[in-house]
């Protein structure tokens, strides 16, 4: 009996923590829906985050949990997950979270929390626990996502400068000013569709392992979906504002217009993202979209040097990810 207690006590801890670190993602990448509004001066940052939050839940009704299946079954085998390897991925998520938001560098949460998958399956099991197939579609959009953010608000960026050549600047800022409320909100719908996911798939995870849940369940509990969705509408609540400086001015100076168009080609891509079930990095997606539409001025319109560090982040994360899991599941195997 009193081992069942502390069975049921390690799993509602490793489901807080979960939630605590959807709550973070929505902290963390909070910049991800709202730097272009901020930096447009479109809506301040107090009406932004609101906004974005509001949007971030909404998600919850419009996206299926293809993304969750992935990242509960497609990432590594879930006959290897138990309470360690599930408290070693959060430890490395967390840990690589907190690290870059302290150095105000828009990171992945999606990929800290893949990394820390992968590092704390391979402590416990090595490389045969690892689903490659879904693990290579991840990696690969670690470089797609970018890409395509940056083709789409390239495009959408020559498409308006095209229909809008003879009409004054001042009239272009007012209505991309009312535009960008209708992009900002689908990006926010996109992120809500695809990172909150990611969190309800590790708890799915760790219901199934624990016989909470059945591998056979088309979805995980409502409470978890619900739970996660909130989570990360409170965390965008509470904003992350070093990285909105990073996103909304230090890569490229943004317009009305220029947020309007990295914002929709960043929706677009997260939308194709989740429909294929496929985590993805909103941080990866709208930094593309950001330095393809200064790339439409001038070349010398993008601080290459902090998008570089960006990028430097990106490939970081996984690995630093995973070997901060690594040492979790050794020290709650070892302690817990």
């Amino acid at each position: 009996m009193h081992s069942i207690q502390l069975a049921i006590w390690a799993v509602a801890l490793l489901v807080a923590i979960s939630l605590v670190f959807d709550f973070m993602n929505g902290f963390h990448d909070a910049a991800n829906s709202i730097a272009t509004v901020v930096s447009t001066g479109v809506l301040k940052p107090q009406q932004a985050v609101a906004f974005a939050a509001l949007f971030n839940v909404i998600a919850y009704f419009i996206f299926h949990l293809r993304v969750a299946q992935t990242v509960g079954k497609g990432t590594i085998d879930p006959g290897i997950v138990d309470h360690y390897v599930v408290f070693g991925a959060l430890v490395g998520a967390i840990g690589w979270n907190i690290i870059t938001w302290l150095y105000g560098i828009p990171s992945s949460s999606s990929h800290a929390l893949i990394g820390g998958l992968v590092g704390a399956a391979l402590a416990k099991s090595g490389w045969g626990a690892l689903n490659f197939d879904g693990l290579m579609k991840t990696v690969a959009f670690i470089i797609i996502s970018p890409l395509l953010g940056f083709v789409l608000g390239s495009f959408f960026m020559l498409v308006v400068s095209w229909m809008y050549f003879r009409t004054p600047p001042s009239k272009v800022d007012r209505r991309f000013r009312r535009l960008q409320l209708l992009s900002a909100a689908l990006y926010s719908l996109g992120h809500g569709g695809n990172d909150a996911q990611k969190t309800i798939g590790i708890i799915w995870m760790l219901l199934i392992a624990t016989g909470y849940a059945s591998m056979s369940a088309a979805a995980p509990p409502l409470w978890v979906i619900g739970g996660c969705y909130v989570s990360m509408g409170l965390g965008t609540l509470f904003g992350g504002w070093r990285i909105v400086r990073t996103m909304g001015q230090k890569i490229t100076k943004l317009k009305p217009v220029g947020g309007f168009c990295a914002e929709s080609g960043g929706a677009l891509t997260l939308f194709l993202a989740s429909f294929l079930g496929i985590p993805v990095s909103t941080t990866h997606t709208i930094t593309g979209a950001i330095v393809g539409v200064g790339a439409t001025q001038k070349l010398s319109a993008v601080r290459w040097g902090v998008a570089g560090n960006i990028v430097w982040a990106w490939i970081l994360t996984i690995p630093a990810s995973a070997v901060m899991a690594a040492a979790g599941w050794w020290l709650g195997h070892r302690f817990l």
